[in-house]
């Protein structure tokens, strides 16, 4: 699927009015926290060494205890469960990276290196405490007897070389397709955060959107290279 610049652009700032009015007048930044931030599970090539999973959060949140699984979009089963070990860092950014046999990864900034390789869609990639489950990306076309784990619509099945990325690391509106847009080159350790407005004047709400309009530059210059998918 091909999106020109223009399209992209205006789906975009749609996005950052929606979210932002929603947060500002119902909820918090987030609706689960820490959330997953970006998933990159397809690499041109080979796949050692290469694949990462960002996770958001308060900086200094430990994450030991919490799992990351990969589900398998046919039948459900877990492929590929990894405990994690660590906190939040001070960007409000964890990456657990695919390491290679020698335990060595070329994932930049890797918190974690752990043994995966997440499947391309139909799948999700779930966050779990325990039997609670913090956050779920389900990417690609999901057929009546698929078994999405992902949250709301599922987010696109991307190309070898893309990831899937938030909008905002810390807004979760728990509808992927909303919430994640492709990257055609992949962010590990790097995000834009949303600058919530309080609730109550317009005046504020209108000094939240132009704040919001200008934290998403640097998302959406990474992301002017757009392609076909």
């Amino acid at each position: 699927m091909t999106m020109d610049s223009s399209l992209l652009q205006a789906r975009r700032l749609g996005g950052v009015v929606v979210v932002t009015i929603a947060v500002a007048f119902f909820a918090g930044p987030a609706a689960a926290w820490p959330i997953l931030s970006e998933v990159y599970y397809d690499a041109p090539g080979t796949d050692d060494g290469q694949l990462f999973v960002e996770i958001a959060g308060s900086p200094g949140t430990p994450l030991d205890g919490l799992v990351v699984e990969g589900v398998n979009g046919s039948n459900g089963a877990v492929t590929h469960s990894i405990a994690l070990l660590g906190e939040i860092g001070g960007n409000g950014l964890f990456v657990l990276a695919d390491g290679t046999s020698g335990g060595t990864t070329s994932v930049a900034l890797a918190d974690q290196i752990a043994n995966f390789d997440f499947q391309n869609g139909p799948d999700s990639v779930v966050l779990r405490d325990g039997a609670s489950v913090l956050d779920a990306l389900g990417y690609g076309d999901f057929g009546p007897d698929d078994v999405f784990a992902g949250e709301g619509v599922s987010a696109p099945d991307v190309a070898a070389g893309w990831s899937l990325a938030r909008l905002f690391a810390d807004v979760d509106t728990q509808d992927n397709a909303a919430d994640f847009l492709a990257l055609a080159t992949p962010t590990p350790g790097a995000a834009d955060f949303a600058v919530v407005p309080e609730p109550g004047t317009a005046m504020l709400l209108g000094l939240g959107l132009a704040s919001l309009a200008g934290v998403r530059e640097s998302r959406a210059s990474r992301e002017s290279d757009r392609g076909s998918l």
